[in-house]
């Protein structure tokens, strides 16, 4: 049976509908299995599910087949016809239109396992659409919590789902706790794509499609990062696909962070390996406007081990990238505009591969 353990003093525990974080306070990982990547016995699936005997989770996600919407699987494409070497993978073609549906099917998959009635979420818009769509899916009960700023467009998917919305006044951390308190408080699951790490299981099959589409893995993946939930799937499949000598070396992890709110550059830029918490001066990039992220020490750990690096992009950037991107075709949600104006500004050597994902749709946001 799998387990959970502490990144801080390695305590484990077993997997149980309450538990999200450690009695001292620290993040919880999943205890990860002797056998590794078994893609040997991948399937045909055509979702991200065809990678289930690669997912530290075993028997608890057995059940994935009646919570499952056809998510994963999303293409990869030239860039253009002036950029044979860079690759854009087309994430909002998910069911809720974002990335985030990858982890948040394994996340529901789980709460259904476990017998949840209940699950609260929070986020500041796509993470709280995918666990309404499929906490619906599953038959569960839900309560996303968002700031009060969260873009309606957002809002209005949510509630679609039938998930209840608590609009919080106060910055993504006051949405955060106000969560957590509830949590405690009606003793419930907490659906986290922050805390609990069945959410990464689902984000690392991103590496794996891209592995697979590629035949071998890119030199460099730009990833948006603000809580991390890509930038550390990305690692971890990545991580097991090496091990198992499926390729030779890791990509290399550029990260891309918003200027008015990039405590990950900023720790990175001074040598640091936990991020200080900023002031979120406000940016368009909602998706990853994170002030005090959680898992900073594992993100920033990940990015220097690929010898990566994490760019900053000012706000007229972030504009100026989505609208280039929907000239070429592909329409971005604001936050996902950030990942071109990335590429645009990284350093490219000759012939060196790269992949963006274009991880939200442009519907989403204004």
């Amino acid at each position: 049976m799998t387990n959970y353990i502490c990144s801080v003093c390695t305590e484990t525990y077993p997997i149980q509908e309450t538990r999200w974080k450690c009695e001292c306070g620290g993040l919880l990982n999943l205890l990860k299995g002797k056998n590794g990547l078994k893609n040997n016995e991948w399937t045909s699936h055509p979702s991200m599910w065809r990678y289930a005997s690669s997912m530290d989770a075993g028997e608890d996600l057995l059940g994935w087949s009646s919570v499952t919407l056809g998510e994963g699987q999303t293409p990869l494409l030239v860039l253009d016809e002036a950029e044979q070497h860079a690759f854009v993978k087309v994430e909002y073609m998910m069911p809720t239109l974002s990335f985030k549906d990858r982890g948040a099917a394994v996340l529901v998959t789980l709460a259904k396992q476990l017998g949840v009635k209940k699950m609260i979420a929070d986020s500041s818009g796509n993470a709280g659409t995918a666990i309404a769509a499929y906490s619906a899916r599953a038959g569960i009960e839900c309560d996303v919590y968002v700031s009060a700023d969260t873009s309606p467009k957002k809002l209005a998917q949510i509630e679609a789902h039938g998930a209840t919305v608590k609009a919080i006044q106060g910055t993504r951390e006051d949405v955060a706790a106000a969560a957590q308190l509830a949590v405690k408080e009606q003793q419930i699951f907490y659906a986290s794509h922050v805390y609990n790490p069945y959410f990464y299981e689902g984000t690392k099959t991103y590496a794996f499609e891209i592995f697979e589409q590629l035949k071998k893995a890119p030199d460099t993946v730009i990833v948006p990062v603000g809580n991390g939930t890509l930038v550390l799937g990305v690692y971890y499949g990545f991580k097991e696909l090496l091990k198992a000598n499926q390729i030779e070396r890791m990509p290399k992890i550029v990260a891309i962070q918003a200027e008015n709110c990039a405590p990950l550059a900023k720790a990175f830029e001074n040598q640091e390996k936990i991020a200080e918490p900023v002031t979120n001066q406000g940016t368009l990039a909602e998706g990853i406007a994170i002030a005090a992220p959680t898992r900073s020490r594992q993100i920033l750990a990940a990015i220097r081990e690929t010898e990566g690096t994490i760019l900053t992009i000012g706000e007229e950037a972030i504009a100026d990238a989505r609208e280039k991107l929907a000239a070429k075709g592909f329409y971005v949600e604001i936050t996902s505009a950030i990942n071109y104006a990335g590429y645009l500004q990284y350093k490219k050597g000759k012939d060196e591969s790269i992949v963006i994902p274009l991880c939200g749709a442009g519907i989403k946001s204004n």
